[in-house]
Order: structure tokens, then sequence, then C-alpha cells
């Protein structure tokens, strides 16, 4: 699969890259002139101490007892003692000066790569016809703290001509089933105030029978409401989709047929989630279960296979409905379009501090791998594993398939809302070098190859 190519270049990106080396030049040339020959002992000592510190990290999460809390300690200390090396070599303010240069050089290299057609980014949008006559809404009081009754969205909701079906009783809900009787009783709309497990549940019945879906963002974390770029502070805004919205059409990732709206997590995370204790105490339960799982002495081998890659024996595996931003294995970043038609997946695989350490050189580092595929396979050395979908934990049968079913979600959302922010460029030195340069040069290059590495 290929990306698209690149925008022509403009005259203000190429005159940002040009800026970006010269700055870049500016803080190699200030330590130079400041520090002389001391320059290249400073600049061993940082990186030494970066190297330290992360391999101390590494310990810290993969050992216990008294090594656990001496590699906290060394983990503290390297870049304070990095500072006081700096100081007493009255270098202190030269590195910060530096730094700050070399900062300013990163901002303009990534405004450089930024530029071009901003719409290839924004989902687009149509308008939300016709009109919804029986909107029905499900929500969970007891999601992010009781934010349906703060907000009182039940009672603005019906203003707005919705039924709205309360989960409030102590027994278990079946939301799929009551998304089923709501359609069967005429409903032509279906949302959700609650947790993006919820939300996949309903959007699941919405896709199926072709009806508009409202997300409500009255969860804790409102991933998939913050990549619509919904009102996560105030989610009675998002009601504004029923009177004055526009319809998105959104993918939705599968799993073994189960529907995700975010991501679905193997390995570590599962494992630690899993775990009866995770819910009380999580902190402890996560340090207790990291060690046996970096180490390989807990949990399934796994192995990935999406076309001609394959992940093999990965700690940790992210797949996403729709690619997270670079590198991201914890699911934490934003997603700027879910209209990709693709799964974003994300492996690690550290065994050691000297992989640990090995991870700054990014996706290419061996421990660190990213793919993008339309179907992934996970199989493992065991017949079921713990699998986090959507943040909640289930045990799966193996071999788990992971899919995409590209735009079947038509999702409604409010036309004036925060919205999504411009994803970040990865700076791409061989195409800033490109940009920068006096020469005529070819204003897009060829597409980019989906399976990196």
């Amino acid at each position: 699969m290929l990306g698209p190519p690149e925008t022509p270049a403009t005259p203000s990106q190429r005159w940002l890259a040009r800026l970006s080396f010269a700055l870049a030049a500016l803080a190699v040339v200030i330590v130079a002139v400041f520090a002389g020959l001391k320059s290249f002992a400073m600049l061993a000592v940082a990186l030494a101490g970066a190297v330290v510190a992360i391999a101390a990290a590494y310990f810290f999460l993969s050992r216990r007892g008294m090594w656990r809390w001496l590699s906290l300690a060394v983990l503290v200390l390297a870049p304070i003692a990095v500072i006081v090396a700096y100081a007493f070599a009255s270098l202190l303010l030269v590195a910060i000066v530096s730094a700050a240069v070399w900062l300013l050089a990163g901002v303009t290299a990534r405004s450089a790569l930024a530029g071009g057609d901003q719409a290839d980014w924004r989902m687009p949008e149509r308008p939300a016809l016709p009109p919804a006559s029986r909107p029905y809404l499900i929500m969970n009081p007891r999601s992010g703290g009781g934010k349906v009754e703060k907000f009182d969205l039940k009672r603005k909701a019906e203003d707005m001509g919705a039924e709205v079906f309360l989960m409030s009783g102590p027994e278990q809900v079946d939301v799929a089933e009551v998304a089923r009787q709501a359609i069967a009783g005429g409903a032509d709309l279906l949302g959700v105030a609650g947790g993006d497990g919820t939300q996949a549940l309903v959007a699941d019945i919405a896709a199926e029978h072709g009806l508009p879906f409202i997300v409500i963002s009255a969860g804790t974390r409102n991933h998939f409401a913050l990549d619509l770029g919904l009102d996560r502070e105030d989610p009675s805004a998002c009601l504004d989709a029923l009177s004055d919205g526009v319809e998105l059409a959104v993918d939705l990732g599968r799993i073994n047929g189960q529907v995700f709206v975010n991501n679905a997590s193997f390995g570590a995370y599962a494992e630690v989630v899993e775990t009866p204790s995770y819910r009380d105490d999580k902190l402890n339960t996560t340090l207790n279960l990291l060690p046996d799982l970096l180490q390989g002495h807990r949990g399934a081998r796994l192995c990935a296979r999406a076309d001609n890659a394959e992940i093999m024996g990965p700690q940790a595996l992210l797949v996403a409905n729709n690619p997270y931003g670079t590198g991201d294995i914890a699911g934490l970043s934003r997603r700027a379009r879910l209209d990709r038609g693709v799964l974003g997946v994300v492996g690690v695989k550290v065994h050691s501090a000297r992989q640990a350490v090995g991870l700054l050189r990014g996706t290419r580092g061996g421990g660190l791998r990213a793919l993008i595929t339309t179907q992934i396979e996970i199989t493992a050395d065991a017949p079921q594993i713990p699998v986090g979908v959507d943040g909640e934990a289930i045990m799966m049968s193996t071999p788990v398939t992971c899919t995409v079913s590209p735009g079947v979600l038509r999702v409604w959302v409010p036309r004036n809302r925060p919205g999504v922010p411009a994803p970040k460029p990865v700076v791409n030195w061989a195409r800033l070098r490109q940009l920068a340069s006096f020469r005529k040069q070819p204003d897009a290059r060829p597409p980019l190859e989906a399976v990196p590495g």
C-alpha cells in the first residue's frame, strides 16, 4: 500500500528549512567558540548521562528489591550529575543556550515539513441529513465520575427530542441489545454517553443498520471523542450534533469480529490490566508484574504477521484503528484522521538494558517496529491470551485477527467543535535537505512505503 505524494513545496517552506540548518550550525558554533576542546568531553558526558538514565529506567522496571531502588537512585542522579559536571566546567549557560538554539532549529524544521495542503489531514465533512426524528441515546451515569448527572445530560438531550436510556441499575446491561430494541422501536439515530468500550458496542449496531451515531464525551479518558475533535471538557456540547451537525465517515477496527474504536493491546499492558488486583492498586500491580513480563517469565510469546512483515516475540503490541502519532506504543497520542482505512501497528521488544538504550534510535533500532496494514494476525504459544480492547481486558482464543472496516460508521459531530490539531510531522532529514537546497528540485517525492523497515 502506498501513501500519497507530497504536495509542492512553497518558498516559505524552503526558507524555513534553510533557517533550521542555519540554527543547527549556530548551536554547534556556540559550543565550539565558548567551550573549545572541552565541548567534546561535555558532549560525551551528556550522552553517557542519557545512556545511564535509560539503562537505569529499564532496571527499575525489570528488577525487584534492592536492585530496583538502586536503579531509581541512579535514574534520578544521572541528569543531576550531568548538570553538575557542566556547572563545574563553567559550561552550563553555554549548554542551555545551545540547547535552546537546537530546539528552535527543530521547531523551524517541523514548520518547514508541515507545509502543504492542510485539508489532507482533516476528515471530509458532509451534511448531517436527513435530520433525526427519533434519536435514542444510551447514558451511563457512573461513567467519568458521574458526568451524566454533573452536566445534566439526560434533561438536555430530552429537551432536544431524544429518548434516553439510563444504565442506572446494579445489574449488567447488554447495551448492544438495548440498541437493537431501540432500532426495532423506530430509532433513527443512536448515541452513547459513556466509555469507549460502550461506544464501540453501540457503534457496531449503528454501522450494521446504517444509522448515524453521536459520541458524547462522558467517559473517563474519551480517546475516541478526542480524535473526533469533540469537546471533552463539556460533554453537553456534543449534543449540538443533533441540531447543527456534520457527518464524518469513520472506520471501525475489528478483533476476532468484535468492534473497537481505539485500539487493541497485547502483551505487557493486557497482562497487567487482566490481573484482578489492577483496579484497586494500579501502580503496585504494574511494578510487581513488569519484571516477569520484561524478562519473559510471564505471558505468552507473541508473533504478529501482516502482509510481508513479521514482529516476533514483542513484549507489547498495539493495534490501532488508524495510526497514532509516530512510534506511540501506549496509544496516548492523537489520530488526526479516522478514515484512512488502515490499522496502525507498533510492537516493542526489550530484553536488556542495551536494547532499551537502542530504542533511542527510533523505529530502526530493532526493539521498536511500526507498520501500517489492513489486516494482522497475532499468534501465541498459548490457546488463550489477554487482550485490552479499548481499555477493557478480555481473554481471546488464538490466533487473533485484527481487521479494519473502512468508513462504515456515520458519526454526527457538532459543526462548531474544538477540532483536531495538525499532526506533528516526522523530521525527515532527506526531505529537509531537499527543501533547503538552492538547486532546482522536484517538488514532490515518490510515495512512501506503508510498511517501513
